[in-house]
């Protein structure tokens, strides 16, 4: 997963930089195929505005914006959305699977060869 981080009109610090890092490191317990992920930080009318946006493998991109009057505080609420999103992509994707092949009933197939021998 490729990771860019922009910063628009705000200098960023080392403590926003790992803060950032640890988040994207959370997000790949949901075992999605993220592609790349855009972050863009940018001076905004009324304080901040942090947004992300994840390309996902065979998905439609994901895209969270927050403003706030503080960095770190919209980044943790930017943070927090975004793990909602990807909690939820990824339950869409475990319940759309199924039981699979395992769970078709096996009995069926087997009267229907009696009878036609």
């Amino acid at each position: 997963m490729s990771v860019q981080i922009r910063a628009k009109d705000i200098t960023l610090s080392e403590h926003n930089k790992t803060h950032l890092n640890a988040a994207m490191d959370q997000f790949k317990k949901y075992g999605l195929d993220i592609i790349s992920t855009n972050i863009v930080i940018a001076k905004a009318n009324t304080g901040v505005s942090v947004e992300f946006e994840f390309n996902i493998a065979h998905h439609t991109p994901v895209v969270i914006n927050q403003e706030d009057k503080d960095l770190d505080a919209a980044i943790d609420l930017a943070v927090d959305r975004a793990a909602k999103a990807l909690r939820r992509m990824h339950d869409k994707d475990v319940t759309r699977r199924g039981a699979g092949i395992k769970g078709l009933n096996v009995d069926e197939e087997v009267e229907i060869e009696e009878e036609e021998a």
